[in-house]
């Protein structure tokens, strides 16, 4: 069965550029990016781990660890994460899984027979300190995924598990939220200091929260 939003993601151990890793016990308390890769030494692979790298202030203030997987042995993610560092003028510190045996690529669905028998499509899996699946976007193994969405995501993910809140389409850190169904409008103008305004019964906008 294919892993759905809510699920536990599976725990698992391997071996990494960074010693081995058990997955649970590695996140903690931190949220966790989990993306994978159809080979190593590829030209789109080689460019989103090195942007993973050099976002990595990023992901470090929303308490978000990073970790790539592909079905390549570690001897050639060594090689191939000096060929990151290189290109991308980066230091790759965060793992890159090895998963020869695809266990890993199995527990997360990653391989599409359709598109590929072997490789892993670009699938990527935002993770929350409950060990649930938040998000999960798989891209074809053509296309470089966009991290300005991942990082969006996470604000929006992190956002609204602590308040009562969801976010409008293209929305992004510092724009108005909408308020959820389940509040009533006399509710909300208590809970929202900061303002409600309604469009709608249903359609209610406050300014963000957290800020």
């Amino acid at each position: 069965m294919s892993l759905r939003l809510g699920d536990i993601a599976p725990d698992f151990k391997a071996q990494s550029t960074e010693g081995e890793i058990s997955f649970h016990d590695y996140l903690g308390n931190s949220w966790g990016v989990l993306f994978s890769h159809p080979a190593d030494y590829t030209p789109v692979c080689t460019t989103e781990l090195g942007k993973t790298a050099l976002l990595k202030s990023e992901f470090e203030k929303r308490n978000v660890k990073a970790l790539a997987v592909s079905v390549d042995p570690l001897d050639s993610h060594l090689g191939w994460r000096n060929d990151i560092n290189e290109t991308n003028n980066c230091s790759v510190d965060f793992p890159i899984l090895a998963d020869p045996d695809r266990n890993i690529a199995t527990l997360y669905d990653m391989i599409h027979p359709n598109a590929s028998e072997k490789a892993t499509v670009r699938s990527l899996f935002i993770i929350g300190p409950d060990k649930k699946v938040k998000l999960i976007i798989t891209y074809p193994a053509s296309t470089g995924r966009n991290f300005q969405e991942v990082l969006r995501v996470i604000d929006s993910l992190q956002l609204t598990a602590n308040h009562s809140v969801a976010t409008p389409a293209d929305w992004k850190q510092g724009e108005d939220v909408i308020i959820v169904p389940s509040i009533s409008t006399e509710d909300a103008i208590k809970k929202f200091p900061k303002g409600v305004k309604e469009v709608k019964p249903y359609l209610r906008y406050t300014p963000q929260p957290n800020i």
